[in-house]
């Protein structure tokens, strides 16, 4: 079994634009450091928002050398960005943008959503690119709700594979419920990163198999459970360590949980503001070449 090796709680929220209420869960300079290649992770919400015809959110702005990931579980989010794509997820959808060289992009409650009203809840995680990918063309991935593998591991346990796959190949201990095959997860990154999004019904308890020889992340986005016999509350962080294969799930009211490891990228993170490089020069040039136009337009 992991060893949990520090609990964190979440730190007080700060708007994004005038749409997004946010945590920031961790950040690569902090403790966030243990979940390479994961950069940062913001919890957005829940957030109550009244009916509206002003559309809220994030206007244009730049991204370089990594790739977001935005999980919806309540509400509607519209992106669309420089190279032309775009599209509008909802509850249950991921949408995985590759900013690599640089790409300007726009987030935005959905039109729809923000006629009704209603309640935003949803995550968004910066995921790392090593050297030789930060300069490739930028990709976007939109990945409905029907579209990701889910499975029951054991009774009121639902989880779905977003990326990586289930059990981990290294992964001695292995639980999948009663069918015996492999769920790999619907998203392609560029690094090797698991991400599970594992709901609990209330009382339900479940023990997962996980990848051994690296740190995993384990954010509790709603509820209240015992992680391997510790008690954790809402919006809590826990990093468990390298050594074992598997933790314990308790739900002591209904909850959902985010799972996330990687394989490290072993290289120097230097970032500023919406670029993330591996040293200053490459963050003046991708400010250089943002001014100069060469990220497009919207």
């Amino acid at each position: 079994m992991k060893k949990i090796m520090e609990i964190y709680q979440a730190p007080d929220s700060h708007w994004v634009g005038d749409a997004f209420h946010v945590r920031s869960l961790f950040i690569y300079n902090n403790h966030g450091r243990y979940l390479n290649p994961f950069l940062l992770l913001d919890r957005a919400g829940p957030t109550d928002f009244e009916p509206s015809d002003k559309i809220r959110g994030v206007g244009a702005h730049p991204h370089r050398g990594f790739e977001t990931v935005t999980l919806i579980y309540e509400g509607e989010v519209s992106h669309r960005d420089s190279t032309g794509e775009g599209g509008t997820i909802g509850p249950g959808d991921v949408q995985w943008m590759t900013a690599a060289r640089g790409v300007l992009h726009e987030e935005m409650l959905s039109e729809s959503f923000s006629k009704q009203g209603g309640k935003l809840d949803m995550v968004q995680l910066w995921v790392n690119l090593p050297a030789e990918q930060k300069m490739k063309d930028p990709r976007y991935q939109q990945i409905l709700a029907a579209d990701i593998p889910q499975f029951s591991p054991s009774e009121g346990a639902i989880m779905r594979i977003i990326a990586g796959k289930y059990p981990p190949d290294n992964a001695q201990s292995v639980t999948i419920g009663d069918e015996a095959s492999h769920y790999h997860g619907a998203a392609k990154s560029y690094t090797p990163v698991d991400l599970w999004d594992l709901h609990l019904q209330a009382r339900a308890t479940t023990s997962l198999a996980l990848p051994q020889d690296r740190y995993v992340g384990i954010v509790l986005l709603k509820g209240e459970i015992l992680c391997n016999g510790e008690r954790l509350k809402e919006t809590d962080l826990v990093i468990l360590a390298k050594e074992g294969d598997t933790a314990t799930f308790e739900a002591v009211t209904e909850s959902k949980i985010l799972l996330l490891s990687g394989e490290p990228i072993e290289e120097p993170v230097v970032g500023h503001g919406p670029f993330v490089m591996n040293s200053r020069e490459e963050i003046k040039q991708a400010s250089l070449d943002f001014m100069s136009g060469k990220f497009g337009a919207l």
